[in-house]
């Protein structure tokens, strides 16, 4: 679409483009085993924000990226969060039963299907990327190492391993902005970085630049999450309300307090326009991303 597009109309045509594209590469509802691949599509489509294919698209536009390889990176990248989440939801972890307005997998199916489906999720993402043929060879590999780093130990898993040993725990801000940046902060880094690299190579200046910029969306994203779970309703949110409190896990309100919060978010919103000025007037979308972040009410 043209950089003249309204980003609303922007985001809902990537949003129906990145649905179409999961539904392809999905296994197909019907298909054995059957419960396991109603579950995965349950809960992959028609739900959710799709902020991290937003941002695999947004960035593509920085390199001229081809749309056959950013939907399969936006489509892989949507499918290791959507296990996460499954995951996360599970009793032995968040124990929640209330996702994108839903009921969790574990509630609609099975505690098993649920582990299930996580794990064919995990798998489904590197073969949709895999299978990009329109990606050279060594720039693909180099977008799985970059996916495989980015949801292991070393990333997402790693910051929720973090996450879970730190209930009830009287964490630093530098303790917490580390768990943040493993739990969250990896795979939105991840989206930016694929999505620019579908497109070409990057220099180590325009990584360094894009590092940057994910590192402050990826907080200010956990930031913005603290506020809304203190402050909105779980009609609003499509999930449980008020959950970390009650769980007594630390956040960035419980540290900060409501208000510090909030300029906080703020101030990592104009760091991330900060870091795109090297990329001029391609790095719009970037720039209404991060908005979209910091200014979401849900």
């Amino acid at each position: 679409m043209s950089p003249a597009t309204p980003f609303g109309d922007w985001m809902k045509s990537v949003q129906a483009h990145v649905e179409e594209a999961l539904g392809a590469f999905l296994p197909a509802a019907g298909s054995t085993p059957v419960k396991l691949h109603e579950a995965m599509r349950y809960t992959v489509l028609g739900g959710g924000k799709r902020v991290r294919p937003l941002l695999v698209f947004a960035a593509g536009a920085l390199s001229g990226a081809d749309t056959r390889a950013l939907e399969r990176a936006a489509a892989a990248v949507e499918m290791i969060h959507a296990y996460s989440l499954v995951h996360d939801d599970m009793p032995c972890m968040d124990d929640d039963d209330l996702r994108r307005g839903k009921p969790t997998v574990h509630v609609a199916y099975d505690e098993a299907t649920a582990l299930l489906v996580g794990d064919a999720l995990q798998a489904q993402a590197f073969l949709v990327l895999a299978d990009a043929d329109s990606l050279p060879p060594a720039r693909q590999v180099a977008m799985l190492r970059l996916l495989a780093h980015a949801a292991g130990s070393h990333g997402m898993c790693g910051g929720q391993a973090i996450d879970l040993d730190s209930v009830g725990l009287s964490l630093t801000l530098e303790q917490l902005e580390q768990m943040h940046q493993l739990k969250t902060g990896a795979l939105l880094r991840a989206s930016v970085v694929l999505g620019a690299l579908a497109g070409g190579d990057l220099s180590a200046q325009q990584l360094a630049a894009l590092d940057t910029y994910s590192n402050a969306i990826g907080l200010a994203f956990q930031v913005v999450d603290d506020v809304l779970d203190a402050t909105a309703d779980s009609a609003t949110l499509g999930k449980t309300a008020g959950k970390d409190a009650a769980a007594n896990k630390p956040t960035y309100v419980s540290i900060l307090g409501l208000e510090p919060s909030r300029a906080l978010a703020e101030k990592l919103r104009c760091d991330a326009h900060e870091a795109l000025a090297p990329f001029g007037e391609k790095a719009g979308r970037l720039r209404e991303l991060a908005d979209l972040i910091v200014q979401r009410k849900a």
